[in-house]
């Protein structure tokens, strides 16, 4: 794995009926290392699906560049987005296989589901599962493809916190069985210090970095609530200016 940067120069958004164009981001500068978990937290709107979609290469109206570390190359991207975004006719492994295109790895899938716990579902078509569940097969098929960045879209967006959790865990145990360096959008604080390894608070729009902070709590004291929360209080404490965008 190399690291990963990321320069959006600009962001333009044509103004609808006015004859200036809207600048969504503006000089945004950000080095994604080798196998981090980095999120990004801003308010509703400032530009962090923008900017995905952007990494991700569909959307390319932008002055900018992202570029694997002394490469030019665009990085190999695995993305799961807010909706799973299952194809209905395919079992689970189905869809699964399809990204990885007729490759055979066989034993990749099997292991990805053991580790999400869905192997006994993997014969079953999406209208079966739970949102949960669903979402635990989107994880899969961006992990199954080996990329170089997984971006992550708010994915456990409108699950109970109980399931929440659980996905997150799931979502941990495989990252740390398979490491990949990650772009997490979320707008949950208390969810992105479970995660991350640094948080990355953005501005409204014209959407930029105001904040850059590594998270100390070690890992094994991450399903700690109370650590979660202490951390929290005291990120929002000694720093009114983040405070005031959640």
């Amino acid at each position: 794995m190399s690291d990963i940067q990321i320069e959006i120069r600009q962001k333009l958004y044509p103004a609808v009926g006015q004859a200036a164009s809207h600048a969504a981001i503006q000089d945004f500068k950000l080095t994604l290392h080798a196998g981090e978990f980095v999120c990004l937290v801003g308010p509703s709107g400032c530009g962090k699906t923008t900017l995905l979609n952007i990494v991700a290469a569909l959307d390319q109206d932008y002055d900018g560049e992202i570029r694997v570390a002394r490469q030019q190359a665009q990085p190999k991207i695995g993305y799961i987005f807010q909706n799973p975004r299952l194809l209905p006719w395919r079992t689970v492994r189905q869809n699964i296989e399809l990204v990885l295109q007729g490759r055979d790895a066989g034993e990749t899938v099997d292991f990805l589901l053991e580790t999400m716990q869905l192997t006994r579902f993997q014969h079953v078509y999406p209208e079966r599962l739970s949102l949960g569940m669903s979402r635990r097969v989107a994880i899969i098929r961006a992990f199954a493809i080996d990329p170089e960045l997984l971006l992550m879209d708010e994915p456990f967006v409108s699950l109970d916190p109980p399931t929440a959790r659980q996905v997150r865990e799931l979502l941990l145990e495989l990252w740390r069985k398979r490491p990949h360096t990650v772009l997490f959008v979320t707008h949950d604080l208390r969810e992105a210090i479970a995660l991350a390894d640094r948080l990355i608070f953005l501005s409204p729009s014209p959407m930029s970095i105001v904040g850059d902070i590594r998270v100390p709590i070690p890992r094994d004291l991450r399903r700690d609530e109370n650590e979660i929360e202490a951390f929290r209080r005291q990120l929002l404490d000694g720093a009114p200016h983040i405070k005031q965008l959640l």
